[in-house]
C-alpha cells in the first residue's frame, strides 16, 4: 500500500471519495506546524467539534484555539462550508420543484 506524504496526492490517484474526511480538511488547511503535519490539525479540530456539522455552525474565532490554524486557514474551512451549504440548498431547490 502506498504512503502519501499528503492527502493531496491520494485525492489525484484514487479520487476524494477515499480520503477521510480528518485528510480532505487537511487538504483545506494546507499546512501544519513545525512536527504537527496538517492532518494531525485536522484531527484535532474534528475530535474537539465531532464532525463536519459540528464545525459548521461554529465562530470562526473557536479556530484559533488549534496551534496551527491562522486568519488564512480558518478563512479558507469557513468558505468550503458556504460552498457546501449553497450547494446543498441549490440541490433542495430543485427537488423541491418536482
Amino acid at each position: 500500500m502506498k504512503t502519501w506524504t499528503h492527502p493531496g496526492g491520494k485525492l489525484r490517484e484514487l479520487g476524494s471519495e477515499s480520503l477521510t474526511d480528518a485528510e480532505l480538511l487537511a487538504i483545506l488547511i494546507g499546512t501544519g506546524t513545525k512536527g504537527k503535519p496538517a492532518e494531525k490539525v485536522a484531527e484535532e479540530i474534528l475530535n474537539k467539534f465531532g464532525s463536519f456539522k459540528g464545525m459548521a455552525n461554529q465562530p470562526l474565532e473557536k479556530f484559533l484555539q488549534f496551534k496551527g490554524l491562522g486568519d488564512r486557514k480558518i478563512i479558507k474551512v469557513a468558505a468550503a462550508f458556504e460552498i457546501s451549504k449553497r450547494i446543498v440548498n441549490e440541490v433542495l431547490k430543485g427537488y423541491n420543484k418536482e
